[in-house]
């Protein structure tokens, strides 16, 4: 599932998202939802959430809803 919709993204949710730093190369880092940092309901280049090991960085694919 793809992170640009936010309605898809759910706190405590395992998901996939490019750092800011890793936005050249477009490497993937995973990890769980802690917040979700955009307010808008979508975003063409992924929503943008805060993991729970304090990395921030847009949703680009979305493992698990965490429930």
């Amino acid at each position: 599932m793809q992170g640009n919709n936010r309605a898809n993204i759910k706190v405590g949710a395992t998901v996939s998202v490019v750092l800011k730093k890793d936005q050249g190369s477009g490497a993937l880092t995973q990890g769980v939802v802690q917040r979700i940092l955009t307010n808008s309901a979508n975003h063409p280049h992924g929503i943008k959430v805060r993991l729970e090991d304090g990395q921030v960085g847009r949703v680009k694919v979305i493992h698990g809803d965490g429930h």
